[in-house]
């Protein structure tokens, strides 16, 4: 096999993170460290060649024990080999995987992150950013390791999967009513992608019963089970070939409107986002006017309601129609108490 005769960036932390394994007493081989890091065979042989012979590793293998081992026992890979700048980064992500704390690859990303940052816990003063740093916690929405290991074998090997579906409780379009009745349904589904959004995970799919794309809650998902069918993916699969033309989350439909919003008070914090590509913002006499286009229409929907009684939706006529009629059901509740 070809020798490595430079490191490349990518590499570094792959390097740290077999001298982690090797120096743990695991003796670990190249099949176990692939498959652990996720990365190709050769490419753990062509970093284990140059930890030997240009990093001066004392790496050796045991034939009994059919794996690596250091035998200088108190080697460790000098933090020279990686920028200060890049241990520190990859140790601050560390507190962005908080974002994904409910999800089946929040341990498995940590642990990965503990093995390449260990050079970074000998370097003086190295954690002064855990308390000036600082990544808020958020809403999460658990996920069913069982479910999330189904979906991923599924994705991987093209599988068809088949699992129980609750279904949202749907609203009314004229009188915004909520339908209660929903139940669970099967679904069997061609896997296309899995979509984080908003702390919670989405699955885009083939329905094949409703002989469409859809999108499902992981978190609606209950009894999921790989099958042995195959599916051939489609040219247009890719959920961002149909992506929202507005920036409000993984839902869209098919019809496209153009909103006009007034809004008042501070609307600092709205100028300073993007949300639409074509998005315009007038200034008026109380505040702001946010147009743009969007086939987002419920996301949009939720973004008014959210900042309720500041914005008041202009146009489309069926979203101000929408918009009353939520009101005038808030009202409602708020005479009932």
């Amino acid at each position: 096999m070809k020798s490595r005769k430079t490191l490349p960036k990518s590499a570094i932390p792959r390097i740290f993170f077999i001298d982690e394994e090797i120096a743990s007493g695991k003796y670990p081989n190249v099949p176990y460290l692939a498959e652990k890091y996720e990365t190709s065979q050769s490419s753990i042989n062509r970093d284990i060649n140059y930890m030997r012979d240009v990093m001066g590793a004392p790496i050796d293998y045991d034939y009994y024990k059919k794996g690596y081992f250091y035998y200088e026992k108190t080697f460790r890979l000098s933090t020279t080999y990686a920028s200060a700048e890049d241990l520190l980064a990859l140790d601050m992500a560390k507190s962005l995987m908080e974002l994904y704390k409910d999800s089946p690859i929040h341990d498995a990303a940590m642990n990965l992150l503990e093995s390449i940052t260990v050079p970074l816990k000998n370097v003086q003063n190295s954690k002064w950013y855990k308390d000036r740093i600082i990544i808020p916690k958020a809403v999460t929405v658990p996920v069913d390791p069982f479910v999330w290991k189904c979906i991923v074998k599924g994705l991987q090997e093209n599988l068809v999967i088949t699992f129980f579906y609750q279904d949202a409780a749907e609203k009314d379009s004229t009188k915004y009513e909520v339908r209660e009745d929903a139940k669970l349904k099967t679904r069997k589904i061609h896997p296309y992608q899995l979509l984080f959004d908003r702390s919670a995970w989405y699955l885009s799919g083939y329905d094949v019963d409703r002989k469409e794309k859809r999108m499902f809650a992981l978190s609606r998902i209950s009894c999921a089970s790989a099958t042995k069918e195959k599916f051939v993916l489609k040219a247009n699969f890719d959920y961002r070939n149909s992506e929202g033309l507005s920036y409000f989350g993984v839902y869209a439909e098919n019809k496209i409107y153009k909103f006009s919003i007034e809004i008042t008070g501070d609307t600092r914090w709205i100028s300073e986002r993007q949300w639409a590509e074509d998005q315009k913002i007038q200034k008026t006499a109380n505040g702001i006017k946010l147009s743009f286009t969007s086939n987002q229409f419920n996301k949009v929907m939720d973004f008014i309601l959210s900042m309720t009684p500041r914005a008041k939706p202009i146009a489309p006529k069926i979203l101000v129609d929408h918009w009353k009629a939520a009101i005038k059901e808030a009202g409602k509740l708020v005479k009932s108490t």
